[in-house]
């Protein structure tokens, strides 16, 4: 499986890459993204649990065979901690359909870890949103001890 050219220094670039891969159809450069972990998971909007790169391999090239799909992140939130990134984003998900261009939203949560030939994809868990759902709900921090 071909990797990047270069490692990827950051949880940020990974999640760029892996989305422009995923706008051009390109399924040799989203499963060069991913970790070479046989736990490795991806769960598409209302799909089920997909483990390994075959499985996920598999569930891509179904999206895939269409071509790329339009996808761009907005309110993109980080947790990042040594070694791992989690990332939670809105995913603007644009397609033209018989009745014309439509818009879906994805809430989606991507977990990335660093390796030692880069950032790596670990997990991507996509549920079907609404545009009511766009909202983050903040409650203040509290104090727990």
């Amino acid at each position: 499986m071909p990797r990047p050219k270069a490692p990827l220094a950051s949880s940020d670039d990974i999640e760029q890459q892996f989305y422009e891969a995923m706008r051009h159809g390109d399924i040799d450069r989203v499963m060069a993204l991913w970790a070479d972990e046989d736990e490795i998971v991806c769960v598409h909007p209302a799909g089920p649990r997909r483990v390994g790169a075959a499985a996920i391999r598999a569930s891509f090239e179904a999206i895939f065979a269409g071509g790329g799909v339009d996808v761009r992140t907005e309110q993109v939130r980080r947790l990042l901690l040594p070694g791992s990134a989690v990332h939670h984003v809105l995913e603007r998900v644009q397609a033209l359909t018989d009745e014309g261009p439509r818009t879906a939203w994805v809430i989606a949560t991507n977990v990335y870890m660093k390796a030692p030939q880069g950032w790596r994809l670990v997990l991507h868990h996509a549920s079907p949103g609404s545009l009511e759902e766009l909202h983050d709900v903040v409650e203040a921090a509290a104090t727990l001890h």
